[in-house]
């Protein structure tokens, strides 16, 4: 090799050294000069991920190496859950200067898609930040000890119970409200609701002319539910006042049906709208909201009064002091091992619950000597979509196949024992089939197909074929079904058909379903109050409870409800404690003088 090759070889290897030591882009620290050497033009690049619902696009700024501003593009994700973990999600990649941060709690798989639509514009533009996996998070900080905070109010759960106690006691004159919840988004399971029902005299019923009132609520649940009398009056009353108090923040149900259920619209779910509004409601009264932190115990005195809870987040473990403390932190759905515990089997089900129903402090509870009840009470939805755990299904006129094409349930039944059955199916497969008229009938229907969840075709070969079963066999079952409904046969598994045939002019619709555990119905016991009760039946001091965490009949307008009384009885106690307090002070001032 001659001098002048040796030398060109030697220049080569230099740059290439050189370009090493310069780093691989992943520090954004690097001098200007590297900046303008290694990365793109500064300006606006896509990215792309798969989030809950499919393909999510963004568009990330860089400017001089920098993530200036993430905005999202087209997507699918589940709106009552993006609108809230975006900003999160965003605030920590910037923030971060880096996708490598943890994923929004309760919002997993559209975090991921996030950090998996930055990294490829990032790598676009010239930063390579590896490969994003779910699992990817920010490196584990210590938790520290942190100093005790003051507060009059504490609420442990920032779903609806939670944030309407907060407001509550806002608005009856407590100036100091803190709100802890564990996950990083507000609302809980309510934000996704559909249904606001049980409800009374609400504005939408007297536009469609229904008498209702507080006294037909109470009449109608007596001996339907295992509330105490006294309880029920409460619940009445608070079924019939609520509407109102929803619209004076600008929460309006505007859609009645069913006599007492509602939905913000015809096509629009009540739970966004009503969670939305009392989250909205939360910030402009100034309630300290505490997101991403975990209520771990309480704090009693040797006689019992709760003075406090013990909480911790990612960095820091602290207690929160209280004059008062109330428990909305929600079910046990999500938490298998306590289904097992008391309701052996039941663990198979699956749950269409929030992630945060985990039963934290029913331990708590139960060694503190708190009244439980109806601990292994569950209600069953019949039917979620496969896999995204929505709520689906509904109306009169519809079977229900295995993966053989064939029916094998009343589908009119419900509860622990249908459940069963459906997950009994071969490979615990099975498909919910209804024709245009119950699509047109009903809203979530009409919803979940424009989402792509649902298949829909001209036939029911075709539609068959799009679902992965015999053809024949589902031809068969729906022509002894509209027999049977038409009184032509005799229905296998229904001693009284449904009303309604498939219409076989198409189209036809079909979805993989699975049965899903709704709501856990027992937890702790509380009086009409909302006072927490001893195993004795005494009053605990100082502690409320409301929501799915309280053993009620009680659903998500029922958390609301309750989560008022909590509100409001706590107010009281604080007041009278304020009032107590000084008119000791200004004894004392009298006597000394």
């Amino acid at each position: 090799m001659n001098v002048k090759k040796k030398l060109s070889l030697l220049l080569a290897l230099a740059m290439i050294f050189s370009l090493v030591a310069c780093g691989d882009g992943n520090d954004a620290s690097n001098n200007d000069e590297t900046k303008t050497a290694e990365f793109g033009e500064n300006g606006v690049y896509q990215g792309k991920g798969n989030g809950y619902g499919g393909e999510l696009n963004a568009d990330v700024t860089f400017e001089d190496g920098k993530i200036k501003d993430i905005s999202l593009g087209d997507n699918h994700e589940s709106s009552p859950v993006i609108t809230r973990a975006f900003p999160v999600i965003k605030e920590r990649i910037i923030e971060a200067q880096s996708p490598v941060v943890d994923s929004v709690s309760s919002a997993t798989y559209s975090s991921f898609a996030v950090k998996t639509a930055v990294a490829e514009a990032a790598k676009t533009y010239g930063l390579d930040f590896g490969s994003i996996a779910m699992d990817t998070a920010a490196p584990p900080q210590e938790v520290a000890e942190a100093p005790a905070v003051e507060t009059d109010l504490v609420i442990v759960g920032g779903g609806p119970a939670g944030l309407s106690a907060a407001i509550t006691a806002k608005e009856n004159g407590v100036k100091n409200v803190t709100v802890v919840e564990k996950l990083d988004i507000l609302s809980g399971n309510g934000k996704f609701d559909m249904n606001f029902f049980d409800i009374v005299d609400t504005e939408a019923q007297k536009a469609n002319g229904i008498e209702d009132s507080a006294d037909k609520f109470f009449a109608d649940k007596q001996g339907n539910v295992n509330d105490s009398d006294e309880r029920l009056r409460v619940w009445a009353e608070g079924a019939a006042s609520v509407d109102k108090w929803l619209r004076g923040m600008g929460i309006e149900l505007n859609y009645n049906y069913g006599e007492r259920n509602h939905m913000a619209e015809a096509d629009q779910y009540a739970g966004e709208v009503v969670q939305g509004g009392l989250e909205a409601k939360v910030e402009e009264l100034g309630v300290d909201v505490r997101t991403g932190t975990k209520g771990v115990d309480l704090i009693t005195a040797e006689d019992g009064t709760v003075k406090g809870v013990k909480v911790e987040s990612k960095t820091e473990k602290y207690d929160i002091m209280a004059d008062a403390v109330i428990m909305a932190t929600g079910g046990f759905c999500f938490n298998k091992d306590l289904i097992a515990q008391y309701v052996p089997g039941a663990e198979v089900i699956n749950t269409s619950n929030s992630m945060g129903a985990t039963g934290d402090f029913i331990p708590v509870f139960i060694g503190n000597n708190y009244k439980m009840a109806d601990m292994d009470t569950l209600s069953i939805f019949k039917m979620i979509n496969v896999p995204n755990r929505e709520l689906t299904g509904g109306g009169d006129g519809f079977i229900l196949v295995n993966n053989e094409g064939k029916r094998f349930v009343d589908e009119s039944s419900s509860g622990l024992n249908y459940a069963y059955k459906l997950l009994d199916q071969p490979n615990s497969e099975v498909y919910y089939i209804y024709d245009q008229r119950l699509y047109d009938e009903t809203y979530r229907l009409q919803k979940h197909n424009k989402l792509g969840y649902h298949k829909k075709a001209d036939t029911l070969e075709d539609l068959a074929e799009q679902l992965g079963i015999p053809a024949d066999n589902l031809v068969a079952e729906v022509e002894a079904y509209n027999a049977a409904v038409k009184g032509e046969g005799e229905d296998k598994f229904r001693a009284e058909p449904f009303t309604e045939p498939i219409d076989m002019d198409g189209p036809f619709y079909g979805a993989q379903v699975e049965p899903a555990i709704h709501m856990t119905k027992g937890g702790v016991v509380a009086n009409e109050d909302a006072q927490v009760l001893t195993e004795a039946g005494e009053v605990v001091p100082n502690l409320y409870t409301a929501g799915e965490v309280t053993a009620t009949s009680a659903a998500f307008s029922g958390s609301v409800i309750w989560g008022r009384v909590a509100g409001e009885q706590a107010a009281k106690l604080i007041a009278d404690g304020e009032a107590d307090a000084s008119e000791t002070t200004e004894a004392g001032e009298n006597v000394s003088e």
